[in-house]
């Protein structure tokens, strides 16, 4: 993507906005430390039950369609993303068979748009479709990548493409979307089946940013940033930014940007209280990541709490209080840095020899 230059006034502005912004967030960012536990280890309280939200394609004309999941013998299923803790940043997307949640992914495939299809437990694959008033099953298929994200339309007949949302019972909507992690067209393999991409439910992006380099920071209390930053054994230190990719700002990848080099920033696996927040180079080597003060104070960045396939990002200071950590365009747009989860156990995967539980993303806020 080109980088457009911000003008001045514009710049100007949004120091503004982004300033009052964070004079609101203050009060919310310094927060007490849990007591003393592994407790990114464990899940936050889930809720009360799971709130299940509707899958829809959305007809031009505002009327929707369900998204059901099919089997051989036509036997109809529903469809639902599943908000399984307060979060609902990140929700998965099942179809609900026989009592069983069954996942639903983008297959691996050579086709134009690539299939969605639900997975069973013995690699049974089961189609997904969106149901017309009329009795038409359409396909659901991933039509187009951008960056992390490749966006899931339901398609007519005639070629036309349907968007497909997730509603809650209160009327909240997400996008309902392919989300990659791996840079491989191989995404994982499930119950022996080649996946190309997580079906998720997200929250809807504001508005279209030109910045490709977004900020990271820490929110102070008082209102200030603290520049989060890659610390090498020698003291050398380095950006970490998050990379809006192919303009979808819903699933931005945070690096950290040292000599020339995009180095990958995680949630290691560990057994400490909080877990910590490194970046790994190519060779295996672990960065510090630190949020800097103005006196010069060294931060821990760390994975403090999961809620779902969350898990929340702060740093913290000598007294054990909590900073919340922000993604910031020049337009200040603000977006959350959080950990993600897409497997259930504790290992995400392993990076260069180095065992990870999580992913570090910037999200969009969530209200």
């Amino acid at each position: 993507m080109k980088k457009t230059n911000t003008p001045l006034v514009h710049l100007r502005f949004a120091g503004l906005v982004l300033l009052s912004g964070l004079f609101f967030m203050s009060s919310a960012c310094k927060e007490a430390a849990p007591e003393a536990q592994t407790v990114v280890q464990e899940s936050a309280a889930q809720v009360a039950e799971e709130a299940i939200w509707n899958i829809k394609a959305i007809h031009p004309e505002g009327s929707f369609m369900d998204i059901k999941a099919l089997d051989k013998e036509g036997n109809i299923y529903d469809v639902k993303a599943i908000q399984d803790s307060e979060q609902r940043q990140l929700m998965d997307v099942k179809a609900l068979m026989n009592g069983e949640k069954v996942p639903v992914k983008i297959l691996l495939s050579s086709d134009e748009y690539a299939p969605v299809k639900a997975i069973g437990a013995d690699g049974t694959i089961f189609d997904i479709k969106a149901l017309t008033p009329d009795g038409d099953k359409l396909d659901v298929k991933g039509v187009q990548r951008a960056g992390n994200i490749i966006d899931i339309k339901a398609i007519n007949e005639e070629g036309e493409f349907y968007g497909v949302k997730a509603i809650s019972t209160e009327g909240l909507l997400n996008d309902v979307k392919g989300v990659k992690v791996s840079e491989e067209d191989l995404e994982a393999t499930i119950n022996g089946v080649k996946v190309h991409a997580h079906i998720k439910a997200l929250p809807q992006a504001g508005l279209p940013s030109e910045t490709t380099i977004w900020h990271i920071k820490a929110i102070h209390p008082e209102g200030q940033t603290l520049d989060v930053k890659a610390l090498d054994s020698d003291g050398n230190i380095f950006d970490v930014k998050a990379i809006q990719d192919a303009g979808q700002q819903q699933f931005m990848d945070v690096k950290a940007l040292m000599e020339g080099e995009k180095v990958p920033v995680k949630i290691l696996v560990s057994a400490d209280q909080y877990a910590p927040v490194k970046a790994i180079g190519a060779d295996g080597t672990i960065y510090d990541i630190k949020a800097l003060t103005s006196e010069g104070d060294k931060l821990d960045v760390k994975g403090v709490q999961r809620d779902g396939n969350i898990i929340h990002i702060k740093a913290i200071n000598k007294e054990g209080e909590f900073y919340g950590i922000k993604a910031i365009s020049a337009e200040g747009q603000l977006n959350d840095v959080k950990g993600v989860k897409v497997a259930e156990e504790a290992l995400e995967a392993t990076i260069n020899g180095v065992d990870i539980q999580a992913h570090i993303k910037s999200l969009p806020q969530t209200n």
